[in-house]
């Protein structure tokens, strides 16, 4: 496969990226008031919030400052207002995104000021930094210059069969090209964990990623719970997967079959090129969050029953294989693969698809799930709140 020539944005960290927003991300529940509210006064800007950043502690806290960093950080961002409560967690948050991407990066606090004023404060910054982003030119840059991210959801039988071997194909022409592919899932790994682990490059991130997936494992058993309904989930058992171990092998058909670079922390961006895993959620908006966190650029993501996850940062390519659901939910989905279960298309012509409209987003193609503004930014929790 050749490594095409796309028109994207060169960031000063030398990243890539296929968007241009001028991001306004929420620490707390305050400002994500705030950021909503200017999303729906300018034109340019995306509203990152949710609902947390208040009384976290920890290695939780932690995770949630690197979930925000790194988003600023993402490289379909031009630039950020960071908003908050107050402005010491606030201002750690802005000047971390500025320190690491070198991006302008602007901050606002409620406190001192209430919300209709931190509006109008967030409103004239936001003003001026999306008059200087749509100033940014696209230039030549190549595919493989990009970090690419993977999930499936609402998987079925037709996951494992098309839509995950299509991604699998497509990210191993991806990979040899010289390009950066993540994947995750720690817990839809269980049955062929065993799989994923003889292609890791050393030993050492080998045993990394065994303590990873075993920890999960324990800490299921630890509470005594019975998983069945929600792995496999409703819609799984519904599509004709009965177990874990079934819906594991289906969904490792979408990582690379090629050797693993080593295991991500949550949010933690790539070392180099290659395939890496991240430890993460099997929670869709919540991987795909991290993801972004993490850097990816673009994510391909495969549905059986039709899962219509998105993200406001991170255009999010719809992958099926079942021909009911690529006509059923025509509107949430971007690539149709299903001639691969009917026997009327080759896996590689599938792949091929799949990679042709991967390079039209690249190019600035809107995917389904950003033209019907499916936002999901989910923050990963580690504890509960203090």
């Amino acid at each position: 496969m050749e490594d095409v020539e796309i028109l994207a944005y060169r960031r000063d960290d030398g990243s890539v990226g296929v968007r241009n927003h001028v991001a306004l991300i929420a620490v707390d529940h305050a400002g994500a008031v705030v950021v909503e509210g200017v999303a729906k006064l300018l034109r340019g800007v995306e509203a990152v919030s949710h609902q947390y950043g208040r009384l976290q502690f920890g290695e939780d806290l932690e995770l949630t400052f690197e979930t925000l960093i790194g988003v600023g950080c993402n490289p379909n961002v031009a630039a950020a207002v960071v908003v908050g409560i107050e402005p010491n967690w606030t201002t750690k948050i802005a000047e971390e995104i500025a320190k690491r991407s070198k991006k302008p990066v602007e901050s606002v606090w409620v406190i001192g000021q209430g919300t209709i004023s931190a509006i109008e404060e967030t409103a004239k910054k936001a003003r001026e930094l999306v008059s200087y982003a749509t100033e940014i030119q696209r230039e030549p840059c190549k595919l493989s210059e990009l970090v690419i991210g993977v999930k499936c959801g609402a998987s079925d039988t037709t996951s494992g069969i098309a839509a995950n071997p299509v991604i699998g194909r497509v990210g191993e022409w991806f990979v040899d090209l010289g390009g950066t592919f993540i994947f995750g899932e720690t817990t839809e790994l269980a049955g062929g964990e065993h799989i994923v682990a003889s292609r890791f490059e050393s030993d050492e991130e080998r045993e990394k990623f065994l303590k990873v997936f075993n920890d999960y494992i324990e800490f299921a058993k630890s509470k005594g719970a019975d998983i069945l309904g929600s792995q496999p989930t409703q819609e799984n058992i519904a599509g004709g997967l009965t177990t874990i171990e079934e819906k594991a092998l289906g969904n490792i058909q979408k990582v690379p079959n090629r050797p693993i670079k080593g295991v991500l922390r949550p949010a933690e961006r790539p070392k180099g090129k290659g395939v890496w895993f991240m430890d993460t959620s099997s929670s869709a908006q919540e991987q795909v969050t991290l993801l972004a966190a993490a850097g990816a650029a673009i994510h391909l993501f495969s549905t059986g029953k039709g899962n219509t996850v998105g993200n406001q940062i991170v255009p999010v390519v719809k992958i099926t294989g079942n021909p009911i659901t690529a006509k059923q939910m025509r509107d949430n989905i971007d690539v149709d693969v299903s001639g691969i279960t009917m026997g009327e298309i080759s896996l590689d012509e599938g792949a091929k698809k799949v990679y042709d409209f991967t390079v039209k987003v690249a190019n600035g193609k809107l995917t389904a799930a950003e033209i019907l503004r499916h936002d999901n930014f989910t923050i990963t929790r580690l504890y509960p709140s203090m």
